[in-house]
């Protein structure tokens, strides 16, 4: 994995001009909360898929790069995730669901996080939506450490799915900014499964 840039996020913002990321923010009252802290350009897709997965019943947040190219530059590790808005959502929420993209070319998703229980769920949904999860056994994204963001909710248990480059492209017309625009019925599909056991879970 590749070293970030930035440690922290103050640091980020200091070097980067306001214009290369945006920040979206919807605090809901709801016990759960979607994250993209790598989204647009950074990790493609992932914030496409956190705001349809968060709807209007769950908080959102999304950190999306807009640069015209090296968005990965703009990529914090989930340890050192430290954005203030991202702090203060997940704080006000009990558990914590965050997108991600892996670059791995086997259509998969790796379900990672604390709360194992969540996880089993998810997996279950989308493999019974057809598509193929496992829990994360890769150790540098198994979302295990307590300050990973997707942790750092009130019940200090959170899931993360690594959705792989090649299941990614399934879910758009492309990866590109544009060809974001366009999802298929693999997207429907992949929200479908994660909003129905969200919605479950949060009732």
């Amino acid at each position: 994995m590749p070293t970030d840039t930035y440690r922290k996020f103050a640091e980020l913002a200091a070097a980067e001009p306001s214009s290369s990321y945006r920040i979206t923010t919807s605090l809901r009252p709801s016990s759960i909360a979607v994250l993209a802290p790598h989204g647009g350009g950074i990790e493609p897709g992932t914030s496409e898929l956190a705001r349809a997965i968060a709807g209007q019943e769950f908080s959102l947040y999304c950190f999306e790069g807009l640069k015209s190219d090296e968005n990965e530059a703009l990529h914090i590790t989930s340890t050192r995730f430290d954005e203030p808005q991202c702090l203060a959502i997940v704080a006000a929420s009990t558990v914590v669901l965050a997108l991600h993209g892996s670059a791995e070319q086997e259509e998969i998703v790796h379900v990672g996080g604390r709360d194992a229980r969540l996880a089993k769920r998810l997996i279950s949904a989308l493999k019974n939506a057809g598509f193929k999860a496992e829990q994360d056994n890769i150790a540098e994204h198994q979302g295990q450490f307590a300050a990973n963001i997707c942790n750092r909710g009130r019940s200090g248990r959170g899931c993360q799915l690594e959705i792989s480059k090649a299941l990614r492209l399934t879910l758009f017309a492309g990866l590109k900014k544009r060809q974001r625009e366009h999802t298929t019925a693999q997207f429907e599909a992949f929200v479908a499964a994660v909003r129905t056991v969200l919605l479950a879970s949060a009732g």
